[in-house]
């Protein structure tokens, strides 16, 4: 990292910002001058930055308007808008008023907003453009607590919307002209946010984050890792995401550090190459992705480049156990200067060419891929945390990295392993509870405050490896219990795969869903004849055969019960619209199954069995 050894650390202590809202305030007072967030305007093709005295005055003109809608300390608001400046704006300004934010995914179904809307009382809404009110606006009919909707682009829709609609403003109207960012003396463990968890079965739960779970995580994910003033994060998983809002929201806002908004998951290599971040915080999916992309280019390459890539991520990988105090160090080692001109340097560009921190969280990261970027000479670290703990529970160190782990806990946070082998954790950034939920409350908080996190795990050397999830386990007819996530995400490193969901609950073996990857697709049914567009090309047996042959050999290191013996092949991929993706990007089994019911049963009936 270029100067790194220059660089400022300037870390606000929870003590001095007591308050979310307190912290801002306290960074906007310390650094006015310093950049604070950069975007890309569409519209002139253009990145902009501000200020953190810029973002301070902005806070206050949002604040202004928030006080003037009468609101009570306590109320909740409400939003629904892509990564931007606006989104910290509202947040803060929200805070400051001791007012509750109700983050929603963007890609949310207007169903499921809706019932948050309703379950949190929500006063305020803020959204996009006029375009998603109208798509909500059907489905809120019942929802008599919203007195205010605030459209962040007008458009000429927007501005006919605010005359028609006593409740619609469009923000550029509904904002003074000026506004004090103002310091109160908030309660630190009064309530900050409700974040409604999107669970694959039933309906989400409003998990009450303080202001002191917040910033005691996001203090303590700081001793893992030093940053400074000087670093730049990327922003690109949802601000709604809890690991994002902790991770490249409040973090960096503790640190004085710049962050940058990405455009898109589509744009990222974009972003990436115009940002040069010098930290990244993503779920495993967008590593996946460009391992993937690594694995189909290196497939079209020769022998020769395949085998130097291979030589440089295992010369890379002995590097990294003899740097980290594991591994002994090799002559082969003296080929790593080469190797990383040649080919470590080449990849890292990619992502930049900065990158001095990257963290896996919300998922398992394979270790296959952890250790192909490790080898690389990319520092990921992997980590573990869920919504109901703030959400980090643990992260890896740089100077200490396991990548089959999870990390060590954090500074505070106390884990122990229960029955069932359940991972189990206590510490300051614990939720207050669920949302109107006493019951689900008492169901995953133990009287003595731990929490129940429903991950199986093993503690070794202070490091948390998480092993299985108590409720995602298939038990096969036989009574063989098979945990299915590990499978699933070792077929999904498959390029021609996208997504996966191996069955087989009560059946005499296993079978698999796959969702075939639509760039690869139709140039496989090309090479047999095929037309990709029919519907029964999907279930020519020699593609088939092909596909069970790639499963089986990603499959070959996994225990006797890890065998896949029937797959039906998909293109229509499961997405958050279509009911089978939560926000968070997770598989909703049960809905999947419901969906391709007959499907399912058709694999077990042509081998005879149940």
């Amino acid at each position: 990292m270029e100067q790194q050894s220059a660089w400022t650390e300037d870390q606000i202590s929870v003590d001095e910002a007591r308050t979310l809202d307190g912290l801002c305030y306290e960074r906007v007072r310390r650094s006015p001058e310093r950049p604070a967030y950069r975007w890309h305007e569409r519209h002139s093709d253009q990145w902009h930055e501000l200020t953190w005295g810029e973002m301070g005055r902005a806070v206050g003109r949002w604040q202004a308007a928030l006080a003037a809608e009468g609101l009570q300390a306590g109320d909740r608001v409400a939003l629904q808008l892509r990564n931007c400046p606006e989104w910290v704006q509202f947040d803060q300004a929200a805070l400051g008023l001791g007012l509750v934010v109700v983050p929603v995914y963007t890609d949310d179904r207007p169903e499921n907003v809706a019932y948050m809307l309703r379950d949190s009382g929500a006063k305020v809404l803020l959204v996009p453009d006029a375009g998603r009110w109208k798509r909500l606006e059907p489905v809120l009919d019942d929802t008599a607590d919203l007195r205010r909707v605030l459209l962040l682009e007008a458009g000429h829709l927007g501005h006919h919307l605010s005359k028609e609609d006593p409740r619609v403003r469009v923000v550029e109207d509904w904002l003074p002209p000026k506004g004090e960012l103002r310091r109160r003396e908030g309660d630190p463990d009064g309530l900050a946010s409700l974040v409604y968890t999107s669970g694959t079965t039933g309906r989400p739960k409003g998990v009450m984050l303080s202001h002191r779970n917040l910033l005691a995580v996001a203090a303590a994910s700081l001793a893992g890792f030093h940053c400074y003033q000087e670093d730049v994060f990327l922003s690109f998983l949802p601000l709604s995401h809890t690991l994002e809002r902790t991770g490249s929201y409040y973090l960096p806002m503790l640190a004085g550090s710049t962050v940058a908004y990405g455009r898109s998951i589509g744009q990222l290599a974009q972003d990436l190459q115009a940002v040069r971040p010098t930290v990244v915080i993503a779920v495993p999916r967008v590593f996946e992705r460009v391992y993937a992309k690594l694995q189909e280019r290196l497939a079209k390459q020769g022998a020769l480049s395949r085998g130097l890539f291979n030589l440089a991520v295992r010369t890379g990988r002995e590097r990294f156990e003899h740097v980290q105090g594991r591994g002994r160090r090799s002559a082969r080692l003296l080929l790593w200067p080469l190797l990383r001109r040649l080919v470590a340097d080449r990849v890292l560009q990619r992502l930049g060419g900065r990158v001095r921190i990257a963290v896996s969280g919300g998922a398992p990261l394979p270790t296959s891929v952890a250790q192909v970027f490790i080898g690389l000479g990319l520092p990921l670290l992997q980590g573990y945390g869920l919504t109901e703990a703030s959400p980090v529970i643990s992260v890896n160190r740089l100077e200490d990295n396991r990548p089959a782990s999870v990390g060590p806990p954090l500074p505070g946070v106390e884990v122990r392993i229960a029955d069932s082998d359940e991972l189990q954790a206590r510490s300051p950034g614990v939720m207050l509870g669920y949302w109107n939920n006493p019951a689900a409350t008492a169901e995953v908080i133990t009287p003595d405050g731990w929490l129940r996190t429903g991950d199986q795990a093993r503690l070794e050397g202070g490091y948390i490896y998480i092993t299985g999830r108590l409720k995602d386990i298939l038990v096969l007819s036989n009574g063989e219990k098979v945990p299915p996530a590990d499978m699933e995400m070792t077929i999904g490193l498959d390029p021609l795969i996208e997504q996966v969901l191996v069955v087989g609950e009560g059946r005499s073996f296993l079978s698999a869903l796959l969702v075939l990857n639509p760039e690869a697709w139709p140039s496989i049914a090309k090479e047999y004849g095929l037309d990709p567009d029919r519907p029964e090309s999907l279930r020519d047996r020699r593609v088939l055969g092909m596909v069970q042959q790639r499963v089986a050999a990603a499959l070959r290191g996994f225990p006797g019960y890890a065998k896949v013996r029937r797959v039906a092949l998909l293109t229509d991929p499961w997405t958050i619209e279509n009911g089978l993706l939560t926000p968070t990007m997770k598989i909703k089994r049960t809905a999947v199954l419901g969906r391709y019911a007959e499907l399912v049963d058709a694999m077990y009936r042509e081998s005879g069995a149940n």
